[in-house]
């Protein structure tokens, strides 16, 4: 079995030079893909719907894929494999849903749900199997940044881009001048910044578990 980082401080710090690198490059993943959903709504009138076909559906399942790449980078399966694990069952539970438009057309309706299940629930009985093992990965992984961005992600997709994307809400806003495109861009484009924080927090977890390796291999 892979040995396991219980030591819950940081074993080295970010330089500021570096700091600022990675902040410049958040800043600017961000501002690409807002700039690509101005393009598609300047350029593409037919893709502006925010449907399934569009360019903010493509960029989220596109995150996604990238975020579960990174969970299952060795350092990260290697340091932290039980809440790593869960972290990735949530991210590839979170891809089979955004597909669940094609699953629905092109194998059968709900198949989404039947492949979550399949995904979400063993990935669910090992991490309480190796409960000790998970509460002792926790406390490591939650003292980082990393953990921080990844629930500040997990919130802004599972909650705040649920509650703010409700028809009630814009139609109250808007009044006469509703149109369902204003919801779905609120949701979609929210939902989108949650899966652009969780690819940060994945990108900064592998980050970390260099770290903690390196600073083991030291004498």
């Amino acid at each position: 079995m892979p040995r396991t980082s219980v030591s819950p401080q940081p074993t080295a710090t970010i330089g500021f030079g570096a700091a600022c690198l990675r902040a410049a490059l958040y800043i600017l993943l961000i501002a690409t893909l807002l700039q690509g959903i101005y393009f598609e709504a300047l350029y593409l009138p037919a893709r502006r719907s925010f449907g399934e076909l569009g360019f903010t559906e493509f960029c989220q399942s596109t995150l996604l894929v990238i975020i579960c790449l990174l969970l299952c980078m060795p350092p990260v399966r290697r340091e932290l494999p039980t809440v790593s694990l869960l972290l990735l069952a949530l991210s590839a539970t979170s891809l089979i849903r955004e597909q669940d438009y094609y699953l629905d057309i092109y194998v059968f309706d709900g198949a989404w749900q039947l492949l979550t299940t399949l995904v979400l629930l063993p990935c669910l009985a090992i991490v309480l199997w190796r409960r000790q093992r998970f509460l002792n990965e926790f406390k490591a992984y939650s003292n980082s940044f990393s953990f921080g961005l990844f629930a500040s992600g997990f919130l802004v997709t599972y909650v705040f881009s649920r509650l703010y994307g409700r028809s009630e809400m814009w139609m109250a806003i808007l009044e006469d001048q509703y149109q369902r495109t204003f919801k779905d861009a609120a949701e979609e484009i929210t939902e989108l910044l949650g899966y652009s924080l969780i690819l940060i927090a994945a990108i900064e977890l592998v980050l970390l578990a260099r770290r903690w390796q390196q600073a083991r291999s030291m004498p």
